[in-house]
């Protein structure tokens, strides 16, 4: 009689609860010490995970709880089998190979997709700044790179298993190299010669400071016809005395340089940007510069957030800028934001569009086109995982509609058939026929899952169950890959 753990789609009918977490802002971690609450008051056993517990493990809502680290994930198994036999545990420690800090955990290690057909690659974890608002350093660390010929191996495997879009991903892409002897417009190289025709490639967020040396290597890739002309680069505020207390390396001259530049060398490219609302010292000009910024540049895609003084970090220390106040600076910056329309001009253009998924109403399918702008288009199932051609008829403030035209060519990646929703990435067929009917309970389970940007949650159910070693290791393996699944998020 062997014990097996398996997920399960009800969360009251389980033995132990994971939680996932984000530290960026109060109410994510508001979230998860609420998730922690109602665990406990239901008698469950819990592990706890992401950059909260990692951040500050001695907090007192934590105490006698398990906990796995943000590089120690290909432990989960070891920490959920002694969480159950009703120790305490916790593996916080940093991954190193002889004394030099590694990114994190195998990119080679089985996962599960939200959607088959996007693969997201972290390709360094940490960071080299040190901002006066940032709680995520204090859990990620310095910066960590993976090296190029694991990422690119990654990336292969993604389209022999039918990925047609890659997302790269980290606290700052633009960093990504400096700790091992390379650069990101290195990797980007190596990476677009492996895309095959109909895939494309997402660039995530990078900072100013980093780009700026690499802005014509990367006005060269971004041309690229399989690369999204789309970089998301965070200003911030457009005021110097702002980002000089928040310690964020630039000004604002730098961040113009650096899209103005982008839009010249790769036209229609867009940009989207973060800004943070109520900085402390944030005075009324400072704010106005930042108004200022967004009218000049109406950025199509603009993250607008509220300040949130996270404990432990120098701006908690600073004087705040009345609560008042910065609610009403957030909700200004909304409205000017929301006073224009960036795709109306794009209304009758013709263009080729990828499709991924489905449309939250389920009323459309859901495609980017060459600038990464969201298209939507009617629900053809031929059409998923396809690059199709449309007539643009109509335009919102975050998307278009596209038709497709009558002599359109659907064009097909040439990469193989997309895995099934749920299936494990990175497994032999050897292996994968052999888990059987456990993948499709690993299947219906996380087509029952939410995950939210504060907490996910996995319920797992115990059975005694007769099984030799090898069926063991594959339901073991279908959980370590359900949460690796769930921990791959951008705090941006």
């Amino acid at each position: 009689m062997k014990t097996v753990h398996q997920v399960i789609e009800n969360a009251s009918e389980a033995d132990l609860w994971l939680l996932n977490s984000c530290t960026v802002k109060n109410p994510a971690e508001d979230h998860f010490r609420n998730s922690i609450k109602k665990a406990q008051e239901e008698n469950k056993k819990v592990v706890l995970a992401g950059c909260v517990p990692q951040a500050q493990p001695r907090q007192d809502y934590l105490k006698g709880l398990s906990i796995i680290g943000v590089q120690q994930i290909d432990r989960v198994v070891e920490v959920v089998e002694e969480t159950i036999k009703g120790h305490s545990v916790r593996l916080l420690g940093q991954k190193k190979d002889n004394g030099k800090r590694l990114g994190g955990a195998r990119l080679d290690l089985p996962k599960i997709r939200k959607n088959p057909l996007i693969e997201i690659i972290s390709i360094n974890t940490g960071c080299l700044n040190a901002c006066t608002y940032c709680k995520t350093k204090h859990a990620r660390g310095n910066l960590a790179s993976y090296p190029v010929d694991e990422l690119v191996d990654r990336a292969k495997q993604s389209f022999q298993e039918g990925v047609c879009e890659i997302w790269l991903t980290s606290e700052d892409t633009g960093a990504y190299g400096r700790d091992i002897g390379t650069s990101l417009p290195a990797l980007l190289w190596k990476l677009v010669e492996v895309i095959p025709e109909g895939a494309m490639l997402r660039l995530g967020m990078t900072n100013p400071p980093y780009i700026l040396e690499h802005l014509e290597e990367m006005a060269k890739i971004l041309n690229h016809p399989r690369v999204y002309a789309f970089l998301h680069i965070p200003v911030q505020s457009a005021s110097d005395t702002v980002l000089m207390e928040m310690k964020r390396e630039y000004c604002v001259a730098d961040f113009k340089r650096v899209v103005d530049f982008l839009k010249d060398k790769v036209p229609g490219i867009t940009i989207a940007t973060d800004i943070i609302c109520g900085f402390p010292g944030e005075t009324d000009q400072d704010f106005q510069e930042t108004v200022k910024l967004v009218e000049e540049y109406k950025f199509p895609s603009l993250f607008i957030n509220q300040f949130y003084p996270r404990p432990g970090t120098p701006a908690a220390k600073m004087e705040q800028v009345p609560a008042q106040v910065k609610k009403q600076r957030t909700k200004d910056l909304s409205q000017v934001f929301h006073s224009y329309n960036p795709y109306d001009h794009k209304i009758g253009e013709r263009q080729k569009v990828l499709v991924t998924e489905e449309s939250f109403d389920s009323k459309f399918y859901v495609a980017h086109n060459r600038f990464y702008e969201q298209v939507l288009v009617p629900k053809n199932p031929t059409f998923m995982g396809k690059m199709v051609e449309v007539n643009v008829y109509e335009s919102g403030k975050h998307f278009m509609k596209g038709q497709p035209v009558s002599d359109a060519k659907v064009y097909a990646p040439s990469i193989s058939k997309p895995l099934a929703k749920g299936e494990i990435s990175g497994l032999t067929e050897e292996f994968r026929n052999r888990l059987g009917n456990h993948l499709n309970s690993v299947s219906h389970t996380l087509d029952a899952t939410q995950q939210d940007s504060a907490s996910s949650r996995m319920a797992l159910q115990l059975q005694r169950l007769h099984q030799d070693c090898t069926l063991r290791m594959s339901v073991v393996l279908a959980l370590f890959a359900f949460l690796f699944a769930f921990l791959i998020k951008v705090c941006n």
